[in-house]
């Protein structure tokens, strides 16, 4: 799921707010979402670059600064780790380690509890708050129609023959036969176990806890 919303970054970006926004960063309470079942890991960056580090109620103190373009330093005791921009709004900040196509998600606390507390609902959420309205817009756009209800999307289960079996995708019918990031997968009518699954010649799909990976 984590690099499921890694992919729709660059679609999210149009969306974003600007990392130099430093009022929406500073003294505000943000947690890693990566270890939140068992740690509470919360960043506060405070206004004259100080960042307090708190585990699970233990402050370390660090320092960090916004280089322009984008870009932000953190420097920890002996790490000094450069992010760029991915995502930012008043909920999530999505940081992308330099060079690496790695995403370090954090939300604000005032979230936490009971809403954005999974990476799956992170994903939830930023699909449902930016792809699915920007999706309406387009229609309205192109075609002059108003829509007042959101779009419900309907899936449906597309078999596919693999070396392991009937393989039955959630698909719509926009995308099929194209197999999407992030659908739910089945093989003989249960969630299909993790693995490659070879569908034709240098076509395969790779599944993760029931998910197209």
């Amino acid at each position: 799921m984590k690099t499921f919303i890694s992919d729709l970054m660059p679609s999210l970006q149009r969306f974003s707010k600007k990392l130099d926004n430093l009022t929406l960063l500073t003294n505000q309470h943000w947690v890693i979402i990566d270890d939140i079942a068992n740690n509470k890991n919360l960043y506060i960056f405070r206004a004259n670059n100080d960042l307090l580090i708190s585990k699970n109620g233990k402050v370390e103190k660090a320092r960090w600064e916004y280089l322009g373009n984008n870009s932000l330093l953190i420097e920890r005791k002996d790490e000094t780790y450069l992010f760029k921009h991915g995502f930012f709004d008043e909920n999530i900040l999505a940081l992308k380690v330099d060079s690496k196509d790695e995403y370090a998600f954090l939300i604000n606390e005032n979230k936490y509890d009971g809403e954005l507390n999974s990476i799956e609902k992170v994903g939830d959420f930023l699909i449902k708050n930016y792809i699915d309205p920007q999706l309406r817009q387009d229609i309205e756009h192109t075609t002059g129609i108003i829509i007042e209800q959101p779009i419900e999307v309907k899936l449906l289960l597309m078999s596919y023959e693999t070396d392991k079996g009937k393989l039955e995708v959630e698909q719509t019918h926009n995308s099929y036969p194209d197999i999407c990031v992030g659908r739910r997968a089945f093989l003989d009518g249960s969630e299909a176990p993790d693995g490659k699954y070879k569908l034709g010649f240098l076509w395969f799909v790779e599944i993760k806890d029931g998910l197209i990976f």
